[in-house]
């Protein structure tokens, strides 16, 4: 018999968040997440996005022994602004048990129906900033720091149930070459002159900050037509400053200026923190932090993680100048290899500037919807 109870102690949400540790536990490819980063994230006490969302974790149990773990999320701004009667869910974990699966999804339906919507889909988090979507192909790749990794048994799981495919997300492989192409270049140059660009580069992290807003707000204007979209509110920025200010090194950050110094376009590519979060297995002290620090000194792969450019220049070859600079630090940081973040898979624009690189789609993930 599958029991499935609420999450409703600091103590339940310990194993809440380390219940995939132990499903994981032999995959070479699963990558950990820092537990106390999980822990506040998921603790709506710190977490701002209760400004907006409300949540419910539970957890299933056979046989007195944890099997599985489901977060319910209601995102008001999403329901009421923007009229999509949605319930979510996110943080979906189990054993390969179709009845487990079941019981937890259950708890979606019943919050669903009890705010009179319409429809579920999942696994995404509580806005689109967050991870999102059950992977179906990639099983033998590590995943990034911002992406779910699933068996295969998931996927079957849901349609079992009789959930469709909602979006979907693929992920690319990217070789980098010795040094930029010359049509890049060309391009770089006629489009800096011509709309009298200039690249910011930053010395240390506090250079940053006066940025950040800015960056948020052309990710909005960027993106604001997709199916996912929900707008990034101030409070979620604030918060998203502090969550990963820790992680970015500001060499790997591009921002464009046009000639009034307003920001019409960035980029973030992080150093792959892969390999070092599995070593630190979830935890920062002792080691964890030590792993952290030299992936960002000394790594051969990086992830592509924003890219945001404003619509009035969107077009306009602006890409050119961020792929030459992109190109010159990764040469100089001897980065051989990047991973794109997960592109919506009708986004081709997004898709068609790795077109050169020779790219290799070598993930893809989905969310699933069942009507309620």
């Amino acid at each position: 018999m599958i029991n499935v109870k609420q999450v409703t102690t600091r103590k339940k949400l310990k194993q809440f968040v380390t219940f995939p540790f132990k499903l994981y536990k032999n995959s070479k490819y699963w990558v950990p997440p820092l537990i106390k980063d999980e822990m506040e994230t998921l603790d709506l006490t710190k977490n701002p996005v209760s400004k907006n969302a409300d949540a419910n974790y539970f957890l299933a149990y056979k046989n007195n022994e944890i099997v599985g773990r489901i977060a319910v999320i209601v995102n008001h701004l999403e329901v009421e602004q923007i009229g999509k009667k949605k319930v979510r869910f996110g943080w979906l974990d189990m054993i390969d048990d179709i009845e487990v699966t079941k019981a937890l999804l259950e708890k979606v339906f019943e919050i669903g129906r009890a705010n009179k919507l319409e429809y579920a889909e999942g696994p995404v988090g509580f806005s689109n900033m967050e991870k999102a979507g059950i992977l179906t192909k990639g099983f033998d790749e590590l995943n990034t720091m911002i992406t779910w990794y699933h068996h295969p048994y998931y996927a079957r799981h849901m349609e079992e149930l009789g959930f469709e495919k909602q979006a979907t997300w693929v992920e690319f492989r990217i070789k980098i070459p010795e040094e930029a192409f010359e049509k890049v270049k060309k391009f770089s140059r006629i489009v800096r002159d011509r709309y009298k660009l200039t690249v910011i580069r930053f010395k240390n992290k506090k250079e940053i900050l006066p940025y950040v807003d800015a960056m948020f707000d052309l990710l909005n204007k960027t993106y604001n037509t997709l199916q996912t979209f929900v707008p990034i509110q101030q409070y979620q920025i604030d918060y998203y400053k502090e969550k990963y200010f820790g992680f970015i090194h500001p060499d790997y950050i591009t921002c464009i200026k046009d000639e009034t110094g307003k920001l019409i376009a960035f980029s973030v590519v992080m150093p792959s923190f892969s390999k070092a979060l599995k070593k630190a297995n979830g935890k920062l002290i002792p080691l964890g932090w030590y792993h952290i620090v030299q992936a960002q000194k000394k790594n051969d792969k990086a992830a592509f993680y924003l890219i945001g450019i404003d619509p009035e220049y969107q077009g306009k070859g602006v890409t050119a100048i961020i792929f030459e600079e992109m190109q010159k630090l990764f040469n100089d940081k001897g980065i051989e290899t990047v991973e794109t973040n997960p592109e919506l898979k009708e986004n081709t624009a997004v898709q068609l500037l790795w077109k050169d690189y020779d790219p290799v789609q070598h993930k893809e993930r989905s969310t699933y919807k069942k009507s309620l």
